[in-house]
């Protein structure tokens, strides 16, 4: 049974950072791009970042580049989403989802998804 497993959530003031893990059980990530989605208090869920199975591309919503990287260890079967310069907008709860490819940040292409991480962002 695969199992996505998301972690490093909490509370944080405006300014500060985070680094937020997606740990896989029963699948592998290297041959899996793995996104990060985010929903907000009454908000839908919107895509953050991707990073691809192949070549370790990577892409990022507009409102988080230069301050979010993505990045994978194929060894701890983990994905990392480093969150620096957090505002009190980036408050919600983050999932990690896979994927065959970083094809934008379609839902339904998205076939496994952790239960998600709780980030705060406040003074």
């Amino acid at each position: 049974q695969v199992q996505l497993v998301e972690s490093g959530g909490g509370l944080v003031q405006p300014g500060g950072s985070l680094r937020l893990s997606c740990v896989a059980f029963g699948l592998l990530l290297d041959y899996n791009a793995v996104g990060w989605f985010r929903q907000a208090p009454g908000r839908e869920r919107e895509g953050v970042s991707c990073i691809s199975s192949s070549y370790d591309d990577t892409y990022y919503v507009d409102s988080v580049k230069g301050r979010f990287t993505i990045s994978r260890d194929n060894a701890k079967n983990t994905v990392y989403l480093q969150m620096n310069s957090l505002k009190p907008e980036d408050t919600a709860v983050y999932y990690c989802a896979t994927a065959a490819e970083c094809v934008g940040f379609e839902e339904t292409r998205y076939y496994y998804w952790g239960q998600g991480t709780q980030v705060a962002v406040s003074s």
